[in-house]
């Protein structure tokens, strides 16, 4: 698939679904060494005068080594029948398997040198600006403690969008 480069005010799917619904790929690392997660936890907005993705990692994930190692990063999204190679990505570790070989992706660079795949049908490409460890006092409403039963916070993610491509 070829791709062309958009501004993110013309990504038009509903991001809830995407997210939520249909799920995403985070991939970071180098086309030498990387590796990627699903995930359907997240969002995108303005902050400081700048378009942004929020995303959340727990830190035993591998993924998460490439995310600290790399200042971009990527966001990857898929049509419907690539749901069976998400969740494999998504329970499965990149420390047993190469995730992109096993779910027959072609790996391709970004701008930035992040890495996404070819079948997506849009890959944002990020900038990390700021991560920060979520932590049980700062929950004024303490239900969604139940995620975190291991004491297992997830690190919250905010990057810059730098580029998107569909």
């Amino acid at each position: 698939m070829k791709f062309i480069s958009i501004s993110p005010e013309k990504i038009t799917d509903n991001t809830f679904t995407l997210i939520g619904t249909e799920w995403m790929l985070i991939t970071g690392g180098t086309i030498q060494k990387h590796n990627c997660m699903t995930a359907s936890w997240g969002g995108g907005g303005v902050l400081w005068y700048k378009p942004v993705v929020f995303v959340f990692v727990r830190p035993q994930r591998y993924t998460y080594e490439f995310l600290q190692n790399n200042e971009f990063f990527t966001l990857s999204f898929f049509d419907l029948p690539y749901k069976p190679q998400l969740q494999f990505c998504g329970t499965k570790s990149g420390r047993d398997f190469d995730k992109a070989k096993e779910c027959n992706f072609s790996v391709i660079e970004t701008k930035n040198k992040a890495i996404g795949y070819e079948q997506a049908k849009l890959i944002i490409e990020c900038k990390t600006l700021y991560s920060q460890q979520l932590s049980q006092e700062n929950f004024i409403d303490t239900t969604p403690l139940h995620h975190y039963s291991q004491g297992d916070f997830h690190v919250q993610i905010i990057a810059e969008i730098t580029d998107c491509l569909s």
